[in-house]
Protein backbone atom coordinates (compact mmCIF):
# COMPACT_ATOMS: atom_id res chain seq x y z
CA UNK A 1 0.00 0.00 0.00
CA UNK A 2 1.02 3.59 -0.61
CA UNK A 3 -0.26 6.49 1.49
CA UNK A 4 -0.35 10.28 1.31
CA UNK A 5 -0.13 11.68 4.83
CA UNK A 6 0.05 15.21 6.18
CA UNK A 7 3.23 15.73 8.19
CA UNK A 8 3.33 18.50 10.80
CA UNK A 9 6.84 18.64 12.31
CA UNK A 10 5.86 21.35 14.81
CA UNK A 11 8.49 23.37 16.64
CA UNK A 12 11.03 22.97 19.42
CA UNK A 13 12.15 19.34 19.31
CA UNK A 14 9.32 18.57 16.90
CA UNK A 15 11.38 18.57 13.68
CA UNK A 16 14.02 16.30 15.24
CA UNK A 17 11.68 13.61 16.51
CA UNK A 18 9.60 13.86 13.33
CA UNK A 19 12.60 13.21 11.10
CA UNK A 20 13.57 10.27 13.31
CA UNK A 21 10.14 8.71 12.87
CA UNK A 22 10.07 9.38 9.13
CA UNK A 23 13.42 7.58 8.86
CA UNK A 24 12.20 4.56 10.84
CA UNK A 25 9.02 4.22 8.78
CA UNK A 26 11.11 4.39 5.60
CA UNK A 27 13.46 1.67 6.82
CA UNK A 28 10.43 -0.46 7.66
CA UNK A 29 9.35 -0.21 4.04
CA UNK A 30 6.14 1.76 4.50
CA UNK A 31 5.41 3.72 1.30
CA UNK A 32 4.39 7.23 2.32
CA UNK A 33 4.22 10.47 0.37
CA UNK A 34 4.49 13.17 3.06
CA UNK A 35 2.66 16.46 2.60
CA UNK A 36 4.65 18.74 4.94
CA UNK A 37 2.80 21.57 6.68
CA UNK A 38 3.78 24.15 9.28
CA UNK A 39 2.08 24.93 12.59
CA UNK A 40 2.83 26.72 15.84
CA UNK A 41 5.64 29.23 16.30
CA UNK A 42 7.13 28.62 12.84
CA UNK A 43 3.78 29.11 11.12
CA UNK A 44 2.93 32.16 13.24
CA UNK A 45 6.17 33.87 12.25
CA UNK A 46 5.53 33.21 8.57
CA UNK A 47 1.73 33.44 8.22
CA UNK A 48 0.69 35.37 11.37
CA UNK A 49 -1.42 32.38 12.36
CA UNK A 50 -0.38 29.27 14.27
CA UNK A 51 -2.88 27.12 12.36
CA UNK A 52 -2.74 27.99 8.63
CA UNK A 53 -5.69 27.17 6.42
CA UNK A 54 -3.27 25.27 4.14
CA UNK A 55 -2.64 22.79 6.95
CA UNK A 56 -6.34 22.22 7.57
CA UNK A 57 -6.97 21.79 3.85
CA UNK A 58 -4.16 19.23 3.68
CA UNK A 59 -5.60 17.11 6.52
CA UNK A 60 -9.08 17.28 5.01
CA UNK A 61 -7.58 16.03 1.75
CA UNK A 62 -5.30 13.27 3.09
CA UNK A 63 -7.60 12.41 6.05
CA UNK A 64 -4.56 11.40 8.12
CA UNK A 65 -1.80 13.46 9.77
CA UNK A 66 1.24 12.82 11.94
CA UNK A 67 2.04 15.78 14.19
CA UNK A 68 5.08 16.60 16.28
CA UNK A 69 4.89 18.76 19.42
CA UNK A 70 3.84 22.40 19.07
CA UNK A 71 4.49 25.17 21.58
CA UNK A 72 1.43 26.63 23.31
CA UNK A 73 2.14 30.02 24.97
CA UNK A 74 0.97 30.16 28.59
CA UNK A 75 -1.40 32.99 29.53
CA UNK A 76 -0.79 34.96 26.34
CA UNK A 77 -0.04 34.67 22.63
CA UNK A 78 -1.83 32.46 20.11
CA UNK A 79 -4.35 29.82 21.14
CA UNK A 80 -3.50 26.12 21.29
CA UNK A 81 -2.86 24.55 17.88
CA UNK A 82 -3.94 21.20 19.28
CA UNK A 83 -7.31 22.53 20.41
CA UNK A 84 -7.72 24.42 17.14
CA UNK A 85 -7.10 21.27 15.08
CA UNK A 86 -9.57 19.27 17.12
CA UNK A 87 -12.29 21.88 16.77
CA UNK A 88 -11.73 22.63 13.08
CA UNK A 89 -11.71 18.95 12.07
CA UNK A 90 -14.20 17.74 14.72
CA UNK A 91 -11.71 15.25 16.13
CA UNK A 92 -13.97 14.30 19.00
CA UNK A 93 -11.94 11.35 20.32
CA UNK A 94 -8.63 11.74 22.10
CA UNK A 95 -7.28 8.21 22.42
CA UNK A 96 -4.41 7.58 24.83
CA UNK A 97 -3.38 3.93 25.23
CA UNK A 98 -0.89 3.52 28.08
CA UNK A 99 1.10 0.34 28.60
CA UNK A 100 4.35 -0.76 30.21
CA UNK A 101 7.35 -0.91 27.88
CA UNK A 102 10.22 -3.35 28.47
CA UNK A 103 13.36 -1.79 29.86
CA UNK A 104 11.69 1.46 30.95
CA UNK A 105 12.11 1.71 34.74
CA UNK A 106 8.85 2.57 36.52
CA UNK A 107 7.13 1.96 39.84
CA UNK A 108 4.61 -0.34 38.17
CA UNK A 109 4.71 -3.31 35.78
CA UNK A 110 2.09 -4.72 33.43
CA UNK A 111 0.13 -1.48 33.07
CA UNK A 112 -2.36 -1.70 30.21
CA UNK A 113 -4.92 1.12 30.14
CA UNK A 114 -6.85 3.03 27.52
CA UNK A 115 -8.01 6.59 28.21
CA UNK A 116 -10.81 7.86 25.97
CA UNK A 117 -11.19 11.62 26.32
CA UNK A 118 -13.91 13.80 24.83
CA UNK A 119 -12.02 16.27 22.70
CA UNK A 120 -14.24 19.15 21.60
CA UNK A 121 -16.05 20.81 24.50
CA UNK A 122 -16.01 21.17 28.33
CA UNK A 123 -13.79 24.03 29.56
CA UNK A 124 -11.72 23.62 26.38
CA UNK A 125 -14.48 25.37 24.49
CA UNK A 126 -12.50 28.50 25.41
CA UNK A 127 -15.58 30.52 26.30
CA UNK A 128 -14.29 32.85 28.97
CA UNK A 129 -14.47 36.55 29.68
CA UNK A 130 -13.73 39.16 32.32
CA UNK A 131 -16.91 39.98 34.22
CA UNK A 132 -15.35 42.93 36.06
CA UNK A 133 -11.68 43.69 36.74
CA UNK A 134 -10.31 40.86 38.83
CA UNK A 135 -13.16 38.45 38.07
CA UNK A 136 -12.99 36.03 35.12
CA UNK A 137 -15.68 33.55 34.13
CA UNK A 138 -15.10 30.35 32.11
CA UNK A 139 -18.00 28.33 30.74
CA UNK A 140 -18.01 24.54 30.99
CA UNK A 141 -19.99 23.20 28.04
CA UNK A 142 -21.29 19.63 28.18
CA UNK A 143 -23.76 18.38 25.57
CA UNK A 144 -25.72 15.17 25.25
CA UNK A 145 -24.49 14.75 21.67
CA UNK A 146 -20.78 14.92 22.54
CA UNK A 147 -21.23 12.80 25.67
CA UNK A 148 -23.06 10.11 23.73
CA UNK A 149 -20.64 9.82 20.86
CA UNK A 150 -17.57 9.64 23.11
CA UNK A 151 -19.25 7.00 25.29
CA UNK A 152 -20.28 5.03 22.22
CA UNK A 153 -16.72 5.17 20.92
CA UNK A 154 -15.31 3.98 24.26
CA UNK A 155 -17.62 0.97 24.46
CA UNK A 156 -17.21 0.06 20.78
CA UNK A 157 -13.42 0.35 21.07
CA UNK A 158 -13.45 -1.81 24.21
CA UNK A 159 -15.49 -4.48 22.47
CA UNK A 160 -13.29 -4.34 19.36
CA UNK A 161 -10.17 -4.99 21.46
CA UNK A 162 -11.77 -7.58 23.72
CA UNK A 163 -11.63 -5.35 26.78
CA UNK A 164 -13.79 -6.24 29.76
CA UNK A 165 -14.62 -2.99 31.59
CA UNK A 166 -15.34 0.69 30.94
CA UNK A 167 -15.08 3.24 33.75
CA UNK A 168 -16.81 6.60 33.33
CA UNK A 169 -14.97 9.35 35.23
CA UNK A 170 -16.88 12.41 36.41
CA UNK A 171 -17.58 14.99 39.14
CA UNK A 172 -21.36 14.76 39.08
CA UNK A 173 -21.54 14.92 42.86
CA UNK A 174 -20.68 18.63 42.55
CA UNK A 175 -21.49 19.57 38.93
CA UNK A 176 -24.87 17.89 38.93
CA UNK A 177 -26.10 19.37 35.66
CA UNK A 178 -23.01 19.25 33.40
CA UNK A 179 -21.28 16.12 34.64
CA UNK A 180 -24.70 14.76 35.53
CA UNK A 181 -25.61 14.90 31.84
CA UNK A 182 -22.37 13.16 30.92
CA UNK A 183 -22.84 10.34 33.39
CA UNK A 184 -26.53 9.79 32.55
CA UNK A 185 -25.59 9.52 28.88
CA UNK A 186 -22.79 7.05 29.66
CA UNK A 187 -25.23 4.89 31.62
CA UNK A 188 -27.63 4.91 28.69
CA UNK A 189 -24.90 3.79 26.27
CA UNK A 190 -23.67 1.13 28.72
CA UNK A 191 -27.08 -0.57 28.60
CA UNK A 192 -26.37 -1.45 24.95
CA UNK A 193 -23.14 -3.28 25.87
CA UNK A 194 -24.15 -5.94 28.35
CA UNK A 195 -20.96 -7.92 27.61
CA UNK A 196 -18.83 -5.13 29.12
CA UNK A 197 -18.73 -4.26 32.82
CA UNK A 198 -19.62 -0.62 33.44
CA UNK A 199 -18.64 1.40 36.50
CA UNK A 200 -18.38 5.04 37.53
CA UNK A 201 -15.68 6.84 39.52
CA UNK A 202 -15.53 10.41 40.78
CA UNK A 203 -12.44 11.95 39.22
CA UNK A 204 -10.50 12.61 42.43
CA UNK A 205 -11.12 9.07 43.67
CA UNK A 206 -10.17 7.70 40.25
CA UNK A 207 -6.83 9.52 40.39
CA UNK A 208 -6.11 8.11 43.85
CA UNK A 209 -7.01 4.57 42.78
CA UNK A 210 -4.94 4.85 39.61
CA UNK A 211 -1.91 5.57 41.74
CA UNK A 212 -2.71 2.88 44.31
CA UNK A 213 -4.02 0.02 42.17
CA UNK A 214 -3.99 0.87 38.47
CA UNK A 215 -4.55 -2.77 37.52
CA UNK A 216 -8.22 -2.48 38.51
CA UNK A 217 -8.91 -0.24 35.48
CA UNK A 218 -9.21 -1.14 31.81
CA UNK A 219 -10.85 1.49 29.55
CA UNK A 220 -11.66 4.91 31.05
CA UNK A 221 -13.95 7.47 29.39
CA UNK A 222 -14.36 11.05 30.54
CA UNK A 223 -14.95 14.70 29.59
CA UNK A 224 -12.19 16.86 28.17
CA UNK A 225 -10.51 18.43 31.20
CA UNK A 226 -10.46 15.26 33.31
CA UNK A 227 -9.15 13.38 30.29
CA UNK A 228 -6.25 15.78 29.91
CA UNK A 229 -5.26 15.37 33.55
CA UNK A 230 -5.90 11.64 33.94
CA UNK A 231 -4.13 10.69 30.70
CA UNK A 232 -0.98 12.49 31.84
CA UNK A 233 -1.25 10.86 35.26
CA UNK A 234 -1.42 7.46 33.57
CA UNK A 235 1.56 8.32 31.40
CA UNK A 236 3.49 8.81 34.62
CA UNK A 237 2.74 5.20 35.56
CA UNK A 238 4.73 3.89 32.59
CA UNK A 239 7.63 6.33 32.32
CA UNK A 240 6.22 9.70 31.32
CA UNK A 241 4.94 11.55 28.29
CA UNK A 242 8.04 10.60 26.29
CA UNK A 243 6.88 6.99 25.95
CA UNK A 244 3.12 7.20 25.31
CA UNK A 245 1.23 7.79 22.05
CA UNK A 246 -1.82 9.86 21.24
CA UNK A 247 -4.48 9.97 18.56
CA UNK A 248 -7.23 12.47 17.74
CA UNK A 249 -10.01 10.80 15.78
CA UNK A 250 -13.07 12.08 13.96
CA UNK A 251 -15.47 10.76 11.37
CA UNK A 252 -13.48 12.11 8.42
CA UNK A 253 -9.95 12.73 9.71
CA UNK A 254 -7.37 11.45 12.18
CA UNK A 255 -4.35 13.25 13.64
CA UNK A 256 -1.73 11.20 15.46
CA UNK A 257 0.60 13.10 17.76
CA UNK A 258 3.18 13.02 20.50
CA UNK A 259 1.46 14.42 23.56
CA UNK A 260 4.55 15.83 25.26
CA UNK A 261 5.73 19.41 24.99
CA UNK A 262 8.08 21.01 22.49
CA UNK A 263 11.00 21.19 24.99
CA UNK A 264 12.64 24.31 23.53
CA UNK A 265 15.50 24.01 26.04
CA UNK A 266 16.89 20.97 24.20
CA UNK A 267 15.72 21.82 20.68
CA UNK A 268 18.41 21.32 18.06
CA UNK A 269 20.71 19.46 20.47
CA UNK A 270 19.97 15.91 19.21
CA UNK A 271 18.82 14.86 22.70
CA UNK A 272 15.08 14.28 22.34
CA UNK A 273 13.42 10.90 22.67
CA UNK A 274 11.34 10.04 19.55
CA UNK A 275 9.52 7.12 21.21
CA UNK A 276 6.20 8.92 21.86
CA UNK A 277 5.87 10.11 18.27
CA UNK A 278 6.99 6.71 16.97
CA UNK A 279 4.31 4.94 19.02
CA UNK A 280 1.79 7.48 17.72
CA UNK A 281 2.92 6.64 14.19
CA UNK A 282 2.29 2.96 14.97
CA UNK A 283 -1.29 3.83 15.94
CA UNK A 284 -1.47 5.61 12.60
CA UNK A 285 -0.15 2.60 10.68
CA UNK A 286 -2.73 0.33 12.30
CA UNK A 287 -5.42 2.88 11.47
CA UNK A 288 -4.27 2.63 7.83
CA UNK A 289 -4.22 -1.17 7.83
CA UNK A 290 -0.41 -1.43 7.94
CA UNK A 291 -0.54 -3.87 10.84
CA UNK A 292 2.45 -5.97 9.81
CA UNK A 293 4.75 -2.97 9.52
CA UNK A 294 3.51 -1.60 12.84
CA UNK A 295 4.19 -4.92 14.55
CA UNK A 296 7.72 -5.12 13.11
CA UNK A 297 8.58 -1.60 14.24
CA UNK A 298 7.11 -2.18 17.70
CA UNK A 299 9.14 -5.38 18.14
CA UNK A 300 12.29 -3.50 17.13
CA UNK A 301 11.58 -0.59 19.47
CA UNK A 302 10.85 -2.87 22.40
CA UNK A 303 14.00 -4.90 21.72
CA UNK A 304 16.14 -1.76 21.84
CA UNK A 305 14.47 -0.57 25.04
CA UNK A 306 14.74 -4.00 26.67
CA UNK A 307 18.43 -4.32 25.87
CA UNK A 308 19.04 -0.92 27.46
CA UNK A 309 22.37 -0.18 25.79
CA UNK A 310 20.92 2.71 23.77
CA UNK A 311 18.71 5.08 25.72
CA UNK A 312 18.06 8.80 25.55
CA UNK A 313 18.73 10.83 28.65
CA UNK A 314 15.08 11.06 29.74
CA UNK A 315 15.31 7.29 30.24
CA UNK A 316 18.53 7.64 32.25
CA UNK A 317 20.73 7.01 29.22
CA UNK A 318 23.24 9.09 27.29
CA UNK A 319 22.36 8.31 23.66
CA UNK A 320 21.41 10.97 21.15
CA UNK A 321 18.22 11.09 19.13
CA UNK A 322 20.05 9.90 16.04
CA UNK A 323 21.81 7.06 17.90
CA UNK A 324 18.51 5.80 19.29
CA UNK A 325 16.91 6.07 15.85
CA UNK A 326 19.77 4.15 14.26
CA UNK A 327 19.45 1.39 16.86
CA UNK A 328 15.73 0.97 16.10
CA UNK A 329 16.43 0.97 12.36
CA UNK A 330 19.13 -1.66 12.80
CA UNK A 331 16.75 -3.85 14.79
CA UNK A 332 14.14 -3.57 12.03
CA UNK A 333 16.67 -4.52 9.38
CA UNK A 334 17.85 -7.46 11.52
CA UNK A 335 14.28 -8.73 11.66
CA UNK A 336 14.07 -8.66 15.45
Amino acid sequence: MSHTITLIPGDGIGPEVTEAVVRILHVAGVAIDWDRQEAGVVAFERYKTALPVELLDSVRRTRVALKGPVTTPIGEGFTSVNVGLRKALDLFVNLRPVWSLPGVPTRYTNIDLIIVRENTEDLYSGLEHEVVPGVVESLKIITEKASRRISEYAFAHARRLGRKKVTAVHKANIMKLSDGLFIRTSRDVARQYTDIVYEEKIVDAACMLLVMKPEQFDVLVMPNLYGDIVSDLCAGLVGGLGVVPGANLGVDSAVFEAVHGSAPDIAGKNLANPTALLLSALLMLRHLGETSAADRIQRALEAVLAKGAVRTRDLDGSSTTSEFTSAVCAAIEAGV
